[in-house]
């Protein structure tokens, strides 16, 4: 307890930390709240007002059929953050199976089960991820899988480094010597002390899953038109960069702070665990 207390002191004291997860929370607020941050509606048109410049009224503008980019970016969150919990899912489970199996057992499993990872490292990641789109098919639940396949290899790579570091750490040896059994030191003393890294890893990969999942939105894998995705409402302002430029560039401003946001968590967290 004395050590949660420590780090939150020393999260605290840290303005930068945080002006990045206030706006993480701000985020994740808006994407099940919306309307706590908007009275418009995402699919409400006002042709009469379309190609608007940010102002108070509009602070994201409006676009080419009048409908309010603030509030657009607001009702996408919720298919994003969803994406992007579906795939880090993915990763964690996939990821910390394949880590605990190559790292715990060796041998013969380690080496196969690296080869594979290995094998997935050597596809670009974005790449890999259209693949798998292109057979699944389009929407957000596809994407999603496809983009969390993408990053297992990462979390596969970093519980494995841990698990073979705790394995040979005293404590471990102690509690085989006092008859404990490989099932519960696993439990009891491998897996929860190697959950630090891959917790860090986990918050950095939710800014790189974000930005593939808006990736593939922003190329047509993502939900059907008109729904309000990050990744398409960047899409849909491309037309527009010399005369409207608010269209793509405000979307996409909203989405680089929160993965800039993500990073910055991620370090912090990772300068604490050291």
């Amino acid at each position: 307890m004395s050590n949660l207390w420590a780090a939150t002191g020393q999260l605290v004291r840290k303005p930068l930390f945080l002006v990045a997860a206030g706006y993480v929370l701000f985020v994740v607020v808006s994407a099940f709240w919306p309307r706590l941050f908007t009275s418009e509606g995402p699919y409400d048109t006002h042709p009469e007002v379309a190609i608007l410049p940010p102002s108070l009224g509009h602070p994201f503008g409006t676009d080419s059929y009048g409908r309010d980019l603030w509030t657009r970016v607001l009702y996408g969150s919720p298919l994003t953050i969803q994406a992007t919990v579906l795939a880090l899912g993915i990763a964690l489970v996939a990821g910390l199976t394949l880590g605990v199996v190559s790292g715990f057992f060796g041998g013969r499993a380690d080496a196969l089960l690296m080869r594979v990872v290995d094998v997935l490292l050597a596809i670009p990641g974005l790449l890999l991820a259209l693949s798998i789109v292109t057979a699944l098919g389009y929407g957000t639940i596809p994407v999603a899988v496809a983009v969390g396949v993408g990053i297992v290899p990462g979390f596969a790579r970093t519980t494995r480094a841990e698990v073979l570091r705790v394995k040979t750490l005293p404590y471990v040896e102690a509690a085989r010597g006092a008859g404990a059994s490989w099932p519960r030191v696993l439990l009891r003393h491998i897996l929860p002390n190697s959950w630090g890294p891959v917790a860090v890893l986990a918050v950095l990969d939710a800014g790189v899953a974000i930005i593939a999942i808006a990736s593939l939105s922003f190329l047509g894998f993502g939900a059907a038109p008109p729904a309000a995705e990050w990744g398409t409402l960047i899409a849909d302002g491309r037309n527009y960069l010399v005369t409207a430029w608010w269209l793509s560039l405000l979307p996409g401003l909203f989405v680089a702070l929160l993965v800039l946001s993500l990073n910055h968590i991620s370090k912090t967290m990772q300068e604490l665990t050291r």
